[in-house]
């Protein structure tokens, strides 16, 4: 029997269990877990290293060297996840609907967990604590398959939680971790019906398609993040900045960063080159369409290809544009229908952008990096759906359920 195989299957034993334990058997597990992280962090710290290391002479790009950098603020910060799913209220036998049939049939509509969840995911060992959280939380087995750069880190903080769970009703083994870090161990992940009830992806557009257009088990999709800012002609210059700036200088490792601005040309002709400037401030390179490298000449030209990538790093498209119309043709071409902003005093030009633009999150005036689970007051998140069936944007607790109808009878037979 495969390692894949084998913990799929010892995910799956403990369903029954799960479905049984009570809300507060649950967040004793939770509050367990956290405070073993904290005990812990050195160890995880330690382990950590060995996988910088690893990334530093494999030459991994220091914007992609800092998702996988744990610390001490970290650790406690991804403890403090756990905790803040602890106060969420457990959605597990929520009654979402009843219904009084003529026949005196009573049909009660429930939230129950989705079984076993695989999570296919790369370089962020945070994902490691905050599915693991998630998941126990929703009463949901959970069989994690981190990216080969993390698994240092990750192997140490499963075994950690493990060894927290054994102080606790919830059983261990329902969290699982796979350590082979070949592709062969995805590719069985994606295959295995019967074991698996759903899979979540978690990374790069790459391994997201990968796993949608190959796997068999249903997939909940989260998308790669191409996400834009538009600038209309009546942005205020300094809200505007601040938007911009932070959409993609703040963390620009993270899937709601921005990578291309889209600037209206009345704009751009009396605020484009101070903007620019800000952003050469914060070590951002620059590529621009033609009109932006006139106005620009530090900008380097942008070709088709950039306007199609997901950089992750301190480099940004911009585009001018002539209308609301021409952006949101640029943003339905190329955007991954995650997250995407306008900055406007026109209300008119604010609805129509916020009603036309198909994406999981649509701002106003204000950045793209509020698209997380934390900023909507859901706690930790599995993912950011960018996908219309059962969720979309970021997955909370109720995204890890699914329903069940329970009927009532009294001798009731259909004729």
């Amino acid at each position: 029997m495969s390692e894949v195989v084998n913990k799929a299957t010892l995910a799956k034993g403990t369903t029954g269990v799960l479905a049984s334990l009570t809300t507060g058997q649950k967040n004793e597990a939770l509050l367990v877990m956290a405070a073993a992280l904290r005990r812990e962090a050195t160890a995880i710290i330690t382990a950590n290293g060995e996988d910088l290391e690893r990334g530093r002479l494999n030459g991994t790009p220091e914007s992609m060297l800092d998702r996988l950098a744990l610390n001490v603020e970290r650790i406690g910060s991804i403890a403090d996840g756990l905790q803040q799913i602890v106060v969420l209220p457990d959605p597990i036998g929520d009654t979402l609907e009843t219904i009084e049939r003529p026949n005196g049939l009573s049909i009660e509509k429930i939230r129950v967990p989705l079984g076993v969840i695989g999570i296919i995911y790369e370089a962020r060992p945070n994902v490691t604590v905050d599915a693991a959280g998630l998941c126990l939380k929703t009463g949901n087995a959970v069989v994690l398959r981190g990216g080969s750069s993390a698994l240092s880190s990750n192997r140490k903080i499963v075994e950690v939680l493990h060894s927290a769970l054994a102080e606790t009703d919830m059983p261990k083994d329902a969290l699982q971790l796979i350590e082979d870090p070949t592709r062969a161990s995805v590719d069985e992940m994606l295959k295995l019906n019967g074991l698996l009830d759903v899979i979540i992806p978690r990374g790069g557009s790459s391994l997201i398609q990968n796993v949608v257009l190959n796997a068999t088990v249903p997939v909940i999709e989260t998308g790669a993040g191409i996400c834009h800012t538009y600038l209309d002609s009546s942005a205020i210059p300094e809200m505007a900045l601040n938007i911009s700036i932070n959409a993609k200088a703040q963390r620009p490792s993270v899937c709601n960063s921005m990578e291309t601005l889209l600037v209206h040309r009345d704009y751009a002709s009396k605020s484009l080159y101070s903007l620019a400037e800000a952003f050469r401030e914060v070590n951002v390179e620059l590529r621009g369409c033609p009109e932006t490298v006139a106005i620009v000449p530090w900008a380097l030209p942008a070709s088709l290809e950039d306007y199609a990538t997901e950089y992750n790093d301190y480099i940004l498209n911009i585009k001018i544009v002539s209308s609301l119309d021409e952006a949101l043709a640029h943003i339905a071409k190329y955007g991954t229908k995650h997250s995407e902003c306008i900055v406007t005093e026109d209300q008119a030009q604010a609805a129509r952008f916020l009603q036309e633009v198909d994406a999981a999150a649509v701002y106003h005036n204000a950045s793209t990096r509020f698209t997380d689970g934390f900023e909507f007051g859901f706690g930790a998140e599995i993912g950011i759906s960018t996908q219309k069936l059962h969720a979309r944007g970021p997955m909370g607790l109720p995204a890890l359920t699914s329903t069940k109808y329970k009927i009532y009878g009294t001798g009731q037979v259909r004729s």
